[in-house]
């Protein structure tokens, strides 16, 4: 088993602590996350996850409990937490509104100029993290606002990678994107992922993006961790998500009518492909479907 990278512990979030609108948006909230794992966070509104996230990389500091990065915690040194960010870089839900060079070039340099980097390691990172999200060279002197909501998605995306974080958090990540640049955007995560060898953190309220990406789930429910396992685990507890308001991949759907017609399908598939092979491994067998 690969040793976790992040844990959290007795992890605890309220606002407005001592008043009348005092609301735990966390809380006790334990889990570990393993170096090189693609994990989801799903849940409804107001279930914890924005705020969860903010932790990661000490945005936001614990009322109580603790958020340890290779088993120590971020906030053993204080003044060191501009360093965990630069290890845990989250790219928040829509993060083409905080494009503001002239450049897309400055725009992905901000971050490592900040870290340090200069001259050609600092060219090779901007360089590199354009490559990844697929971001052509001839993009890169152009101004971010002349770009369509895709590519500003993708500079935005390519700004953190080229920090060349330890740890991915990505909120919502194609929200507001066509079918083919959601499509186009999650490819390139999944290769990142699979390249760089590096951890990634999906929050989506898509089930159809956490099922077809991920291979961990933590379901949140009421500032809590309601469920944390395997995808085939989770959707098949439709009824707890359903109770905790939230849905299953259509393809999931799909094969728990077709359990409940009778029909020997597992109604935990949570793919088209998956469903595909069942459905032909029934028709070899002269099975009507």
């Amino acid at each position: 088993m690969q040793k976790p990278i992040l844990e959290v512990k007795n992890l605890v979030h309220t606002y407005g602590a001592g008043t009348p609108f005092e609301r735990s948006a966390v809380n006790g909230m334990d889990f570990a996350i393993e170096e090189g794992s693609f994990v989801g966070i799903i849940g409804h509104t107001g279930s914890g996850k924005s705020t969860l996230i903010q932790h990661l990389n000490g945005l936001l500091k614990p009322t109580s409990g603790e958020v340890l990065l290779d088993g120590e915690n971020i906030w053993k040194n204080p003044r060191e937490i501009r360093k965990i960010r630069f290890q845990v870089g989250i790219v928040f839900q829509y993060p083409e509104y905080q494009l503001f060079e002239e450049t897309v070039y400055k725009d992905i340099a901000f971050g490592p100029t900040n870290m340090g980097k200069t001259g050609e390691e600092l060219d090779a990172c901007i360089r590199n993290a354009a490559k990844i999200v697929g971001l052509t060279p001839d993009l890169l002197e152009k101004s971010p606002f002349e770009l369509s909501g895709g590519q500003k998605r993708r500079v935005a995306l390519a700004g953190v990678l080229a920090m060349e974080p330890r740890v991915l958090v990505l909120d919502e990540p194609t929200a507001g994107l066509d079918p083919a640049g959601r499509d186009n955007l999650l490819a390139n995560i999944r290769d990142y992922h699979r390249n760089q060898g590096a951890t990634v953190i999906l929050v989506s309220h898509s089930m159809e993006e956490i099922a077809q990406n991920v291979d961990r789930i933590l379901v949140l429910k009421d500032a809590n961790v309601l469920m944390d396992g395997t995808p085939e685990q989770v959707f098949a507890c439709a009824e707890a998500l359903t109770q905790a308001g939230l849905d299953v991949p259509q393809v999931t759907r799909v094969a728990m009518a077709l359990h409940a017609k009778g029909l020997p399908i597992d109604p935990a598939v949570y793919t088209v492909e998956a469903l595909e092979r069942q459905l032909l491994v029934l028709r070899g067998e002269g099975a009507s479907c």
